[in-house]
Protein backbone atom coordinates (compact mmCIF):
# COMPACT_ATOMS: atom_id res chain seq x y z
CA UNK A 1 0.00 0.00 0.00
CA UNK A 2 1.23 3.49 -0.86
CA UNK A 3 0.34 6.52 1.24
CA UNK A 4 0.56 10.13 0.09
CA UNK A 5 0.32 13.16 2.37
CA UNK A 6 -1.27 16.20 0.71
CA UNK A 7 -1.44 19.82 1.85
CA UNK A 8 -4.37 21.68 0.27
CA UNK A 9 -5.84 25.13 0.06
CA UNK A 10 -9.40 25.79 -0.98
CA UNK A 11 -12.09 28.41 -1.29
CA UNK A 12 -14.99 26.79 0.52
CA UNK A 13 -17.59 29.34 -0.59
CA UNK A 14 -19.39 27.03 -2.99
CA UNK A 15 -18.88 23.75 -1.17
CA UNK A 16 -20.91 22.01 1.54
CA UNK A 17 -17.83 21.61 3.70
CA UNK A 18 -15.00 19.09 3.65
CA UNK A 19 -16.79 15.83 4.42
CA UNK A 20 -18.21 13.79 1.53
CA UNK A 21 -22.02 13.79 1.43
CA UNK A 22 -24.69 12.35 -0.80
CA UNK A 23 -26.17 14.92 -3.16
CA UNK A 24 -23.80 17.70 -2.06
CA UNK A 25 -20.58 19.10 -3.47
CA UNK A 26 -17.73 18.80 -0.97
CA UNK A 27 -13.94 19.11 -0.93
CA UNK A 28 -13.41 15.48 0.07
CA UNK A 29 -15.88 14.35 -2.57
CA UNK A 30 -14.05 16.25 -5.33
CA UNK A 31 -10.67 14.91 -4.20
CA UNK A 32 -12.03 11.37 -3.92
CA UNK A 33 -13.36 11.45 -7.47
CA UNK A 34 -10.16 12.69 -9.10
CA UNK A 35 -7.94 10.41 -7.01
CA UNK A 36 -9.99 7.38 -8.04
CA UNK A 37 -9.63 8.44 -11.67
CA UNK A 38 -5.89 9.02 -11.39
CA UNK A 39 -5.08 5.69 -9.74
CA UNK A 40 -7.82 3.72 -11.55
CA UNK A 41 -8.96 2.20 -8.26
CA UNK A 42 -10.83 3.11 -5.07
CA UNK A 43 -8.56 5.38 -3.02
CA UNK A 44 -8.95 6.05 0.70
CA UNK A 45 -9.16 9.82 1.20
CA UNK A 46 -9.14 11.27 4.71
CA UNK A 47 -8.60 14.82 5.96
CA UNK A 48 -7.21 16.15 9.22
CA UNK A 49 -10.68 17.28 10.21
CA UNK A 50 -14.00 18.56 8.94
CA UNK A 51 -14.53 22.14 7.83
CA UNK A 52 -18.12 23.37 7.62
CA UNK A 53 -19.93 24.66 4.56
CA UNK A 54 -18.39 27.92 3.39
CA UNK A 55 -15.20 27.55 5.47
CA UNK A 56 -11.85 27.85 3.69
CA UNK A 57 -8.38 26.35 4.18
CA UNK A 58 -4.80 27.39 3.47
CA UNK A 59 -3.25 24.33 5.12
CA UNK A 60 -5.65 21.40 5.21
CA UNK A 61 -3.87 18.03 5.31
CA UNK A 62 -5.22 14.87 3.74
CA UNK A 63 -3.92 11.42 2.99
CA UNK A 64 -4.42 9.13 0.01
CA UNK A 65 -4.01 5.41 0.63
CA UNK A 66 -3.76 3.23 -2.48
CA UNK A 67 -3.95 -0.50 -1.84
CA UNK A 68 -3.58 -1.51 -5.48
CA UNK A 69 -0.05 -1.32 -6.91
CA UNK A 70 -1.31 -0.96 -10.48
CA UNK A 71 -0.03 2.64 -10.69
CA UNK A 72 3.06 3.61 -8.68
CA UNK A 73 3.28 7.32 -9.43
CA UNK A 74 5.99 9.71 -8.21
CA UNK A 75 4.82 12.49 -5.90
CA UNK A 76 5.52 15.22 -8.49
CA UNK A 77 3.18 13.56 -10.96
CA UNK A 78 0.49 12.90 -8.35
CA UNK A 79 0.47 16.58 -7.40
CA UNK A 80 0.46 17.79 -11.01
CA UNK A 81 -2.28 15.44 -12.19
CA UNK A 82 -4.53 16.03 -9.19
CA UNK A 83 -4.25 19.80 -9.70
CA UNK A 84 -5.06 19.38 -13.40
CA UNK A 85 -8.24 17.47 -12.53
CA UNK A 86 -9.45 19.46 -9.50
CA UNK A 87 -11.62 22.60 -9.86
CA UNK A 88 -9.86 25.97 -9.68
CA UNK A 89 -11.08 26.56 -6.12
CA UNK A 90 -9.06 23.58 -4.78
CA UNK A 91 -5.26 23.42 -5.03
CA UNK A 92 -2.71 20.84 -3.86
CA UNK A 93 0.23 22.77 -2.36
CA UNK A 94 2.48 19.80 -1.64
CA UNK A 95 2.57 16.03 -1.97
CA UNK A 96 4.94 13.62 -0.27
CA UNK A 97 5.00 9.89 0.27
CA UNK A 98 4.50 8.76 3.85
CA UNK A 99 4.62 5.57 5.86
CA UNK A 100 1.46 3.43 5.53
CA UNK A 101 0.93 4.17 9.23
CA UNK A 102 0.41 7.89 8.56
CA UNK A 103 -3.17 9.06 9.15
CA UNK A 104 -4.15 12.67 8.46
CA UNK A 105 -6.73 12.82 11.27
CA UNK A 106 -5.55 10.38 13.92
CA UNK A 107 -1.94 11.54 13.72
CA UNK A 108 -2.67 15.25 14.12
CA UNK A 109 -1.49 16.88 17.36
CA UNK A 110 -3.22 20.22 16.84
CA UNK A 111 -5.07 22.29 14.29
CA UNK A 112 -4.82 26.06 13.85
CA UNK A 113 -7.56 28.33 12.54
CA UNK A 114 -7.81 32.05 11.89
CA UNK A 115 -10.85 34.26 11.41
CA UNK A 116 -10.81 37.53 9.47
CA UNK A 117 -13.05 40.42 10.51
CA UNK A 118 -13.02 43.39 8.16
CA UNK A 119 -13.55 46.89 9.56
CA UNK A 120 -14.40 48.26 6.11
CA UNK A 121 -16.26 47.17 3.01
CA UNK A 122 -13.95 44.87 1.02
CA UNK A 123 -14.87 44.54 -2.64
CA UNK A 124 -12.21 41.98 -3.58
CA UNK A 125 -12.23 39.80 -0.47
CA UNK A 126 -15.91 39.78 0.44
CA UNK A 127 -16.03 35.95 0.38
CA UNK A 128 -13.17 35.70 2.88
CA UNK A 129 -14.13 38.14 5.64
CA UNK A 130 -16.94 39.16 7.94
CA UNK A 131 -17.57 42.88 7.59
CA UNK A 132 -18.54 44.35 10.96
CA UNK A 133 -19.71 47.91 10.32
CA UNK A 134 -19.77 49.13 13.93
CA UNK A 135 -16.50 50.26 15.61
CA UNK A 136 -14.85 47.49 17.64
CA UNK A 137 -12.80 47.91 20.82
CA UNK A 138 -9.84 45.73 19.89
CA UNK A 139 -8.19 46.04 23.31
CA UNK A 140 -11.25 44.50 24.97
CA UNK A 141 -11.31 41.72 22.37
CA UNK A 142 -7.63 41.02 23.01
CA UNK A 143 -8.21 40.87 26.77
CA UNK A 144 -11.02 38.35 26.28
CA UNK A 145 -9.06 36.26 23.75
CA UNK A 146 -6.17 36.00 26.22
CA UNK A 147 -8.49 33.98 28.51
CA UNK A 148 -9.14 31.25 25.94
CA UNK A 149 -5.83 29.37 26.12
CA UNK A 150 -5.82 26.47 28.57
CA UNK A 151 -8.16 23.64 29.51
CA UNK A 152 -11.77 24.83 29.59
CA UNK A 153 -15.36 23.66 29.30
CA UNK A 154 -16.53 25.11 25.97
CA UNK A 155 -20.11 23.85 26.30
CA UNK A 156 -21.41 27.41 25.91
CA UNK A 157 -19.80 27.59 22.46
CA UNK A 158 -20.82 24.16 21.19
CA UNK A 159 -23.51 23.42 18.63
CA UNK A 160 -25.16 20.04 19.13
CA UNK A 161 -23.51 17.52 16.81
CA UNK A 162 -25.84 14.58 16.03
CA UNK A 163 -22.86 12.49 14.94
CA UNK A 164 -21.13 12.95 18.32
CA UNK A 165 -23.88 13.04 20.98
CA UNK A 166 -21.56 11.99 23.82
CA UNK A 167 -18.64 14.26 22.91
CA UNK A 168 -16.81 15.84 25.84
CA UNK A 169 -17.00 19.63 25.92
CA UNK A 170 -13.55 19.94 27.52
CA UNK A 171 -10.98 21.28 25.05
CA UNK A 172 -7.32 22.16 25.58
CA UNK A 173 -6.45 25.32 23.65
CA UNK A 174 -2.74 25.83 23.02
CA UNK A 175 -2.97 29.50 22.04
CA UNK A 176 -5.45 32.21 21.14
CA UNK A 177 -5.02 35.86 20.22
CA UNK A 178 -6.57 38.84 18.45
CA UNK A 179 -4.32 40.98 16.26
CA UNK A 180 -4.78 43.86 13.82
CA UNK A 181 -3.53 43.75 10.22
CA UNK A 182 -4.45 46.98 8.40
CA UNK A 183 -8.28 46.92 8.11
CA UNK A 184 -8.50 43.33 9.36
CA UNK A 185 -8.99 42.12 12.93
CA UNK A 186 -7.68 38.55 12.97
CA UNK A 187 -8.57 35.99 15.63
CA UNK A 188 -6.15 33.02 15.74
CA UNK A 189 -6.56 29.83 17.74
CA UNK A 190 -4.74 26.50 17.97
CA UNK A 191 -6.09 23.46 19.80
CA UNK A 192 -6.00 19.68 19.76
CA UNK A 193 -9.58 19.56 18.51
CA UNK A 194 -12.72 21.69 18.36
CA UNK A 195 -16.41 21.36 19.09
CA UNK A 196 -18.84 21.97 16.24
CA UNK A 197 -19.04 25.72 15.47
CA UNK A 198 -16.82 26.48 18.50
CA UNK A 199 -14.45 28.85 16.66
CA UNK A 200 -17.27 30.76 14.94
CA UNK A 201 -19.15 31.18 18.23
CA UNK A 202 -16.01 32.32 20.02
CA UNK A 203 -15.48 34.85 17.23
CA UNK A 204 -19.04 36.10 17.39
CA UNK A 205 -18.84 36.52 21.15
CA UNK A 206 -15.49 38.33 20.88
CA UNK A 207 -17.20 40.76 18.51
CA UNK A 208 -19.90 41.32 21.12
CA UNK A 209 -17.12 42.08 23.61
CA UNK A 210 -15.65 44.55 21.12
CA UNK A 211 -19.07 46.19 20.75
CA UNK A 212 -19.31 46.58 24.57
CA UNK A 213 -22.38 44.33 24.61
CA UNK A 214 -20.61 41.59 26.61
CA UNK A 215 -18.07 42.25 29.36
CA UNK A 216 -14.73 40.50 29.62
CA UNK A 217 -15.95 39.06 32.92
CA UNK A 218 -19.04 37.60 31.25
CA UNK A 219 -16.84 36.14 28.53
CA UNK A 220 -14.65 34.53 31.23
CA UNK A 221 -17.73 32.91 32.78
CA UNK A 222 -18.77 31.49 29.41
CA UNK A 223 -15.29 30.03 28.95
CA UNK A 224 -15.75 28.33 32.31
CA UNK A 225 -18.91 26.65 31.01
CA UNK A 226 -21.31 28.86 32.98
CA UNK A 227 -24.35 29.43 30.79
CA UNK A 228 -26.07 32.81 31.01
CA UNK A 229 -29.68 32.93 29.77
CA UNK A 230 -29.20 36.60 28.88
CA UNK A 231 -26.32 35.82 26.50
CA UNK A 232 -27.46 34.10 23.30
CA UNK A 233 -24.12 32.75 22.06
CA UNK A 234 -25.75 30.58 19.39
CA UNK A 235 -27.30 33.66 17.78
CA UNK A 236 -23.86 35.27 17.64
CA UNK A 237 -22.28 32.54 15.51
CA UNK A 238 -19.96 34.31 13.07
CA UNK A 239 -20.55 33.62 9.35
CA UNK A 240 -18.45 30.90 7.73
CA UNK A 241 -16.93 33.32 5.19
CA UNK A 242 -14.13 34.60 7.45
CA UNK A 243 -12.91 31.25 8.81
CA UNK A 244 -9.79 29.45 7.55
CA UNK A 245 -8.06 26.23 8.57
CA UNK A 246 -4.51 27.55 8.75
CA UNK A 247 -2.45 24.43 9.39
CA UNK A 248 -2.08 21.08 11.14
CA UNK A 249 0.77 19.91 13.39
CA UNK A 250 1.91 16.26 13.59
Amino acid sequence: MRTYKLVLEYDGSRFSGWQAQNNARTIQGELQQVANELFATDVEVQGSGRTDAGVHAVGQVAHLKIRSASRNLPTERVMRELNDRLPSSIAILSCEEESPRFHARHGAVSRAYFYQISTRKAALSKRFVWWVKEPLDVARMQAAAALIAGRHDFSCFRAADPSRPDESTIVVVDSAEVAVDDHLIVFRIEASHYLWKMVRRLTGTLVKVGLHEVTVEQFAALIAGKKNPKLDVAAWTAPASGLFLEGVRY
